[in-house]
C-alpha cells in the first residue's frame, strides 16, 4: 500500500491547466521531495490532496482509500503557505486553538508531544509575533502534527531559513519519519537541502509529472566526475580534452566526466608540465541532475 496514489489528476483555472493529468506514487514511510519550477503545479497538487481544491478529473487515493473518506482525512496533516497563527497569542495558545478545532480530547498532552518533536518545548509561552521565521515554520509543522497524522504535506518549509534553521528542520523531518512512522511530502526549491533527507523524488513540469525516482536509483544514475584545479586552467582543459571525451570547466574547476582514476589524471597532467593544486572525485548532485533533466525536456 502507498501513502499517496494519484492517477490522471487535472485542475484548470480559466481554461489553463495548473495540474495536467498528473500521476504520483508516494510510498508509506517516504520523505518525498516534490520538485519543480515556480508555477509548475506543486502547490496546486498539494492543495488538491488536502481537499482545499476540487479536481476537474482523476483520482487521489490515500492509504488505499479515496481522499475524501473521513477516516483517511483525519490521518493527514498539512502546512501550506503559512501556519495561520494569531500574532498576539502564544505558541501554546495557537496550538490549543488548533487542538480544539480538531476536536482532540487530549489537547495538552498532544501539544507537549508536538512541541518536543519540533524542538520548542521551552518556547510555549512565547508570542507568535516574536518568533523567528524558523520558529514559525516549526510551529506550523507542530500544528500539522496535532492528532498524530500518518501523512504530512509541507509546502516550502525550509525556504528563507538560515543554515542552522535548515539543519534543525532536516533533523525534525527525519525524526518524524524514522521515529513516528509518518510519511512526508515536501516541496522545496533548495535542492541541496532536500537531497540530504529525501528518499524519493517527483519532478513536475507544467503540471505534468516528468519523473519519479528513488534517491537510491538517482544515486546509481548520477554521473561520476573528477574535479581539479591547476595554475593554467585553459591549457590543462585543452590537454585533457585530447584524452577524455567529456571535459568541462564548471564552478571554477575542470571536470572530467565518467573518469574514476584521479592518479592517472595527475600523472598525465604532470608529465605535460601542469601542477595540480586540488583534485577530488565526485558525482553530480540533485540540483545538477534536475537542471540537466529540464534542459533535455526543453530540447536544449
Amino acid at each position: 500500500m502507498n501513502a499517496i496514489e494519484i492517477r490522471n489528476l487535472s485542475k484548470s483555472f480559466r481554461g489553463m491547466y495548473a495540474v495536467d493529468h498528473l500521476n504520483m506514487t508516494v510510498p508509506v514511510g517516504a520523505i518525498y521531495g516534490f520538485i519543480g519550477e515556480n508555477g509548475s503545479g506543486k502547490s496546486t497538487t498539494e492543495k488538491l490532496i488536502c481537499g482545499h481544491l476540487v479536481p476537474d478529473g482523476g483520482t487521489i487515493t490515500l492509504f488505499g482509500k479515496d481522499y475524501t473518506d473521513p477516516g483517511v482525512r483525519v490521518r493527514v496533516g498539512a502546512l501550506i503557505e503559512d501556519p495561520g497563527c494569531f500574532p498576539g497569542s502564544s505558541v501554546y495558545q495557537n496550538l490549543m486553538m488548533q487542538a480544539i478545532n480538531l476536536g482532540l480530547e487530549n489537547g495538552e498532552e498532544e501539544i507537549r508531544r508536538v512541541l518536543e518533536i519540533v524542538r520548542m518545548e521551552d518556547s510555549a509561552n512565547l508570542k507568535f509575533k516574536n518568533c523567528s521565521l524558523g520558529m514559525k515554520q516549526r510551529i506550523g509543522i507542530a500544528m500539522a502534527l496535532l492528532g498524530d497524522p500518518a501523512l504530512l504535506i509541507l509546502d516550502e518549509p525550509i525556504n528563507g531559513l538560515d543554515t542552522d534553521g535548515m539543519r534543525i528542520m532536516r533533523e525534525i523531518l527525519v525524526d518524524i519519519t524514522q521515529t513516528y512512522g509518518c510519511t512526508v511530502l515536501i516541496s522545496s526549491h533548495i535542492l541541496g537541502e532536500l537531497e540530504k533527507i529525501a528518499t524519493h523524488y517527483g519532478i513536475i513540469r507544467q503540471g505534468r509529472m516528468i519523473m519519479e525516482i528513488s534517491a537510491k536509483e538517482m544515486d546509481s544514475r548520477a554521473q561520476m566526475f573528477i574535479s581539479l584545479k591547476t595554475g593554467e586552467m585553459q591549457k590543462a582543459k585543452a590537454l585533457l580534452q585530447k584524452k577524455f571525451a567529456d571535459v568541462r570547466e564548471e564552478d571554477g574547476s575542470i571536470r572530467v566526466y565518467d573518469a574514476d582514476d584521479p592518479a592517472a589524471i595527475v600523472d598525465y597532467l604532470m608529465k605535460n608540465g601542469h601542477v595540480i593544486s586540488e583534485i577530488k572525485k565526485n558525482k553530480i548532485g540533485l540540483e545538477e541532475y534536475y537542471i540537466e533533466l529540464m534542459s533535455q525536456k526543453e530540447g536544449k
